[in-house]
């Protein structure tokens, strides 16, 4: 074990990294209870996606991705399904553009096959040197807001106003209660008045979360969750009845994983059948993989070099090498192995968390720190049943604490720079407000493209962003003349 982890050239130990796992474990374990919540609004009525299927999904994912992680790249990161990836896949592939939830897992899965050639060849340089690190900063800031927007949503802390008659049926054709609702932009979002319990729980389980992490607990966010569905029993916002089969009902999230596992390659044959569709998926792919290659070298990049697990040499190679010879690839190959695996089980795009700082502040320095946090993964499926009793309100505290942490980025951006903040703030508001990454993500590239012609300073804008603008421009025209109905 010494030498295949090269514990004493990293001077650890076994203990020191069995207390490293079990950190970053209890650090970001909160994911197995809110992924499933959030990628269970996937499906619809006649075609649900199972809350069981997700569960087990997101625990394979995580355990198989931190195994790869631990056992070929020898880092000690773990990987799980990713918080703000999993919101786009549900609110925005599923929700705004339509697609079912098996044709989603079949764009992530084609997004993890990217994102390995983008590991393996040159493609990550010009990636990496395309977008501005101020954009980066604002997709990652831009996402924590969009997350943190959820929670206060999923807490039911928001009411929505719209003036009478600026409101119609999706679906005239039937019931109103079977049809979605059109407003149009006279739709006002106010506090709730809190004559409900459920945002008075979820405001309780937020300040219980925000003060456990001010106190530096360990496991706050996990500790958060059942602290707040413990009180929610007595306000009857918890629901007890799943814990009747907590031994008889073991075998039900396998029934429902057969329902899952796979069907990203059926969604993948019926995704490109329609041509008209093609430039939204290519959309939605394309923002699915930006997204996860910048979080993750973002996570290696600002925890690795601070603690001595990736050397200069390592950072280097993002931009000047291609292969597996230093750590950094190998930790980026497995990163986006991951994904794809987790797609065939049935959950959005697997990611390395920023939350494995935990388990390397306490001391963990190698991949078997991640072997272990894939160990305490594996246990968690026999918590399956208990899963099921944990309400949104429980969870809601969860995504507005990760928003607030994400929402860190922001400090790296030279806001004083207005050519600078124009772009970074569009990133951020219509990421947030239109209830798109994609989208916010659009809003970026066009105005840093719209600020550097205006400087004329074309030479600094990379042909990957001309390009990348070039798709955002003909997805909004196609969306404008499908919406005049002309197509």
């Amino acid at each position: 074990m010494n030498d295949f982890f090269k514990l004493k050239e990293n001077r650890t130990t076994v203990t020191k990294e069995l207390v490293a796992g079990a950190t970053t474990f209890f650090a970001m374990v909160y994911i197995i209870f809110v992924n499933p919540i959030i990628l269970v609004q996937a499906g619809t009525e006649a075609n649900p996606m199972p809350y069981g299927g997700i569960f087990l999904a997101t625990i394979i994912a995580a355990v198989i991705g931190t195994l790869v992680m631990g056992l070929f790249a020898n880092v000690p990161y773990a990987q799980a399904p990713g918080m703000g990836l999993n919101a786009f896949f549900t609110y925005t592939i599923c929700g705004i553009m339509g697609f079912s939830w098996q044709e989603a897992l079949g764009m992530v899965f084609i997004c993890g096959l990217i994102n390995v050639i983008i590991t393996v060849t040159k493609i990550r340089k010009m990636i990496v040197k395309a977008i501005p690190e101020s954009l980066q900063h604002a997709i990652g800031g831009g996402i924590g807001l969009f997350i943190a927007y959820i929670g206060l949503k999923n807490a039911g802390m928001l009411n929505f106003t719209a003036d009478p008659g600026n409101w119609s049926l999706l679906d005239p054709t039937v019931p109103m209660e079977q049809s979605g609702i059109f407003v149009n932009s006279t739709i006002v979002p106010a506090i709730t008045d809190f004559s409900s319990v459920v945002p008075v729980l979820a405001i309780i389980g937020l300040v219980i979360t925000i003060v456990l992490l001010l106190l530096k607990v360990r496991g706050a966010i996990l500790i958060g969750i059942i602290l707040t569905t413990v009180i929610g029993i007595p306000l009857g916002v918890t629901d007890l009845a799943p814990l009747k089969s907590v031994f008889t009902g073991i075998g039900e999230p396998f029934k429902e994983l057969g329902t899952t596992f796979g069907a990203a390659f059926k969604g993948i044959g019926t995704v490109f059948n329609d041509a008209s569709r093609i430039p939204m998926v290519l959309l939605a792919i394309f923002a699915l993989s930006l997204t996860d290659t910048f979080d993750t070298i973002g996570t290696f990049i600002g925890t690795g070099r601070r603690s001595g697990i990736f050397t200069d040499e390592d950072i280097a190679a993002i931009e000047d090498s291609k292969g597996f010879k230093t750590k950094m690839e190998k930790a980026l190959f497995a990163d986006s192995i991951a994904t794809s695996v987790g797609a065939i089980f049935g959950t959005s795009n697997t990611t390395t968390y920023v939350e494995s700082t935990a388990g390397i502040e306490a001391g963990g320095r190698t991949g078997l720190t991640s072997v272990f946090t894939a160990i305490l993964f594996l246990l968690c499926v026999f918590l399956a049943p208990i899963a099921k009793i944990v309400p949104a309100a429980a969870t809601a505290p969860a995504l507005i604490v990760v928003g607030v942490l994400m929402a860190g980025s922001f400090k790296d951006i030279n806001w004083n720079e207005f050519s600078e903040a124009v772009p970074a703030f569009f990133t951020a508001l219509l990421m947030t407000l239109a209830y798109n990454i994609s989208i916010g993500i659009a809003f970026g590239f066009i105005f840093y493209v719209i600020v550097k012609l205006c400087q004329k300073k074309v030479r600094e804008i990379h042909p990957v962003l001309w390009g990348s603008t070039g798709l955002f421009l003909v997805y909004f025209i196609l969306m404008a003349l499908n919406g005049a109905g002309i197509i």
